[in-house]
């Protein structure tokens, strides 16, 4: 049994308009979350014993609108990261709470709980040359990097045992010519389940949709939400019986192509699996990463 966390940066549950792509397309997978229903504010909550949607705040109590550094603190210490900034902040974790990332993020109570945690995504040469330069880290990859997880390079992505940001490889191809195939959508999620077999929590990072929503170019947002779609279906159609999955977002933003700037909308919970009971009480970001150790805990 493993849980498999799609971590989606900013995504949230918008209103039935023309700003929305989720309401000018079809994304079977989106859709699916909510058992059918189009994937907006007005969607009806779904909390059965193996399948849970509903939105989540994304705002804490803190005026403003929610931003990544603070966002994905959140979603990822179960900490109210922003109460204790005093602010929304990102998009790069703020000090004050770079000790939260490093001590008490899901990966740290995780294996601290004796269980086998590895993050998905790889990362070219280039990143590891720029950020040990800056000495500037990402709320996935400081918290990774904290836990003593190893971060995948180049070389684990060519032996199959990773996944690069935009899924498919295409842009490590045709942006740093590196010699790695193009795979589909459904492969990179093989590959994901395959890190099922050695690991017990899975996480991935797709932040393609909040610069989506940055950009307000709505063919952009369209080819990058149906390719995390494609990744999605595959996910809940393959995944084994006792494992669960558990996606959500840190803040909304693509989901209203009207603004380039965050929104306060709700983000989307969506669990699919056995652990789905644990997640009933969650109503924010916050309360992500204890209810997935409720999950580890109980295995």
């Amino acid at each position: 049994m493993a849980v498999f966390f799609l971590f989606v940066d900013g995504v949230g549950l918008g209103d039935d308009a023309p700003e929305n792509p989720f309401c000018r397309s079809s994304y079977p997978g989106f859709n699916a979350m909510g058992g059918g229903q189009p994937f907006v504010r007005h969607a009806e909550a779904i909390t059965s014993q193996n399948h849970l949607f509903k939105g989540i705040d994304a705002t804490l109590g803190v005026e403003g609108l929610p931003q990544s550094g603070t966002g994905q603190a959140a979603l990822f210490t179960g900490v109210n990261t922003a109460r204790e900034v005093g602010r929304h902040f990102g998009p790069f974790p703020h000090s004050k709470i770079k000790p939260f990332l490093k001590h008490e993020s899901l990966f740290n109570k995780a294996m601290g709980m004796g269980r086998r945690c590895t993050f998905m995504n790889a990362y070219p040469d280039i990143f590891f040359e720029r950020s040990k330069k800056r000495n500037r880290w990402s709320c996935t990859t400081l918290m990774t990097k904290s836990a003593g997880i190893r971060l995948y390079t180049e070389e684990d992505l060519k032996k199959e045992r990773a996944i690069t940001a935009e899924i498919t490889q295409q842009a490590w191809r045709d942006n740093l010519k590196i010699d790695v195939p193009a795979i589909t959508p459904a492969k990179a999620g093989q590959r994901m389940l395959d890190a099922g077999r050695d690991h017990d929590l899975i996480l991935y990072e797709y932040y393609l949709t909040d610069k989506a929503g940055h950009a307000q170019n709505h063919s952009q947002a369209d080819e990058v939400i149906s390719r995390f779609d494609q990744f999605l279906q595959y996910l809940v159609k393959n995944r084994g019986l006792g494992d669960t999955l558990v996606l959500s977002s840190d803040h909304g933003n693509v989901e209203d192509l009207s603004t380039k700037t965050h929104t306060l909308n709700d983000v989307p919970l969506f669990i699919k699996g056995p652990g789905a009971t644990a997640f009933q009480k969650v109503d924010s970001i916050q309360g992500v990463t204890p209810a997935i150790l409720e999950i580890l805990q109980e295995e």
